[in-house]
């Protein structure tokens, strides 16, 4: 517990739910149905995470 982060959790949250907004709203925009453009937004979210999560878990090089 040495080295925790607290921004790191924050920061994977604020961008997954951020992309999962932009998405959804870009989605209805375009002409989606409302369902589709929320399911649209939840797979861009969990995509968003997971490349954000796997970049933090690098260790940075220097």
């Amino acid at each position: 517990m040495r080295r925790y982060n607290i921004w790191r959790p924050i920061l994977l949250v604020a961008v997954a739910m951020l992309t999962n907004n932009l998405v959804t709203t870009l989605a209805t925009l375009f002409g989606m149905s409302p369902d589709a453009a929320s399911s649209l937004g939840y797979i861009a979210m969990v995509i968003a995470a997971l490349i954000m999560f796997n970049r933090m878990r690098k260790p940075n090089r220097k």
